[in-house]
């Protein structure tokens, strides 16, 4: 593959496939045009680039069949530009979309997935409550009550991505009939719902994460997923998008190492590189080792993926373990810069304050250590 990344120091982009290759090099080249020019200002206003979404469907990456290598290997590139956008594009086609592939009869993959690839419909993803964060599966609050062909949503959620614009929502609710989560896709228009931007973010700032209520939203019965009976099946949607959070945590270290790396060749102190310097070399060591570590234990979940040998402690390991090695990296990354790393000129600022909510959201390190703890010992530790 043409344009190796310096990062990439064990070459791991050489079991991409010539094609994979070719796709990973279009998005690199289009998220480099387009998203890492304008990403620092969207930022710091915390706005959305919304002239960008349709660009995003000539990338004809979204609804496609890949392999799991390619499908990391675009969230890394999608990170490596900006974590936020990476945010955007992993709610839309991981959880909205993934949701509708995992849960959604035949049919209604039919009814909304080609509209989604094209980015014509915006999907998002409503889990998270005010109330409940790692205890959702137990603790989930918003209610649907079937009355007819139809059913009444209640209830609050927080911390939804793409929530102020989607036009797809998929809502998940607790039957009031059997105890039961159940998934529904909601229009971003129905009576009784309605969506606040959260302001005053201190990371994704380019993320329009809402604040919803739902009050007596009905919902059809056709629009209630159908394979999706209980938190189990949540859970399926969870599962595979903690993994590209995963490759997320990668890329955004790979962006870090190069910003750090770039920047110890050319800024001189005492008359020479500060890179000749072996504090600073040894900075970068440290760093390309975690980026090399994480990189490793992605490439082997994808393989584990693609050969049908995936367990829920693969993703959660690498998730927990990824993100953990980000923030050192970030942080590392931030030191060297010294003062110029707290300005959003140099690039790294806006990556260590965006490090701190992958690091935080699809499970928290400690969750997603009790779900590697449970399979090491078959005890569960879970309150």
């Amino acid at each position: 593959m043409t344009e190796l990344l310096v990062g990439d120091l064990y070459n791991f982009q050489d079991l991409l496939s010539p094609s994979e290759a070719a796709v990973v090099l279009r998005v690199r080249e289009f998220l480099a045009a387009e998203v890492g020019p304008i990403a620092n200002d969207h930022w710091a206003r915390a706005t959305f680039p919304s002239e960008l979404i349709k660009r995003y469907a000539g990338l004809e990456i979204a609804g496609a069949v890949h392999s799991s290598l390619l499908n990391g290997w675009l969230a890394l590139e999608m990170a490596h530009a900006d974590a936020s956008m990476a945010t955007f594009y992993g709610v839309h086609s991981g959880l909205a979309m993934g949701s509708i592939r995992t849960c959604g009869s035949p049919s209604q993959q039919q009814r909304w997935l080609p509209s989604m690839a094209s980015f014509d419909k915006i999907g998002a993803f409503a889990l998270t409550e005010p109330t409940g964060g790692s205890d959702v599966a137990a603790g989930l609050r918003t209610t649907a009550r079937r009355v007819g062909d139809e059913w009444i949503l209640n209830g609050e959620k927080r911390w939804i991505g793409n929530g102020t614009f989607a036009d797809l929502i998929v809502v998940w609710a607790r039957d009031l009939a059997d105890d039961r989560v159940k998934g529904f896709v909601v229009p971003g228009d129905a009576p009784g719902f309605t969506a606040t931007k959260i302001e005053n973010k201190i990371a994704l700032r380019i993320v329009q994460n809402a604040d919803i209520v739902l009050s007596d939203v009905r919902v059809p019965e056709d629009d209630r997923l159908q394979n999706a009976n209980s938190f189990k099946d949540t859970a399926k949607v969870l599962r595979q998008t903690r993994s590209g959070v995963a490759w997320e945590a990668v890329g955004v270290m790979l962006a870090a190492f190069e910003i750090a790396q770039a920047y110890a060749t050319t800024r001189e102190q005492f008359g020479k590189p500060i890179g000749s310097f072996q504090l600073v070399q040894d900075l970068l060591v440290r760093m390309v080792g975690n980026l090399t570590a994480s990189l490793g234990m992605c490439v082997r979940l994808a393989q584990l993926q693609d050969a049908g040998r995936y367990r829920d402690e693969h993703s959660a390991l690498a998730k927990a373990y990824c993100t953990t090695r980000m923030r050192e990296v970030v942080g590392w990354a931030r030191e060297l810069l010294a003062g110029n790393g707290i300005v959003l000129d140099y690039d790294i600022g806006r990556f260590v304050a965006d490090a701190e909510a992958l690091y935080s959201y699809e499970g928290t390190r400690e969750i997603n250590t009790l779900i590697v703890g449970r399979a090491l010992t078959g005890e569960s530790a879970f309150v």
